[in-house]
């Protein structure tokens, strides 16, 4: 049996090959799971997505399975004990964030009847299929990406640039930036 082509970024990291197989860029409507790459999203902000992927069960665990109604009622002794969380990513303004955009998402929800709706209507509710050769080759950012950005800044939403919110379209398959030759590239 031949080996599996998959994008090249993944390639090398059994951790990172499953998570590229099996999750990275399948569409998700599901509000939880929405929530939880945009949250996951936000504290890869200025690191590698592989630091996050090996703490995202830590991740998890500390934040209540990324259950955004308990999220939003956070008060500071349960910042100050994420703060003290060695299995996470200690910083600050991110998990102060991740308090403020949980309550922005339960808004979007009640105003649109779900995030799902909400974030899937900036690409008309079907994954955009680029055409990469080479993963390299995909953006940073998109018009889309801007605009969904801005839009959630303007809801209330923290650490929802515009390249934070390309890679979570990218997670989430609101874009297929699979390689062309890549085993996934059709699947997804």
């Amino acid at each position: 049996m031949s080996e599996k082509h998959r994008c090249r970024w993944c390639v090398g990291d059994s951790l990172y090959e499953a998570y590229h197989d099996e999750e990275w860029g399948v569409p998700v409507y599901d509000d939880a799971t929405l929530f939880e790459f945009l949250i996951l999203e936000t504290f890869q902000a200025g690191l590698s997505w592989i630091t996050i992927l090996r703490k995202r069960e830590n991740f998890r665990k500390a934040f209540d399975n990324f259950d955004y109604k308990k999220i939003a009622n956070y008060g500071e002794d349960k910042i100050d004990s994420l703060l003290e969380d060695a299995g996470i990513i200690r910083n600050k303004l991110k998990v102060k964030a991740t308090v403020t955009n949980a309550l922005a998402f339960m808004k979007v929800q009640d105003e649109f009847g779900s995030f799902s709706k909400y974030i899937w209507d900036f690409v008309q509710g079907t994954p955009i299929k680029n055409k990469l050769e080479n993963y390299k080759n995909a953006p940073a950012t998109t018009a889309i990406s801007d605009a969904l950005s801005k839009d959630l800044k303007k809801r209330g939403f923290k650490f929802v640039g515009s390249t934070v919110i390309y890679a979570h379209m990218q997670a989430t398959g609101m874009v297929n930036d699979h390689e062309i030759n890549c085993f996934r590239y059709n699947e997804v």
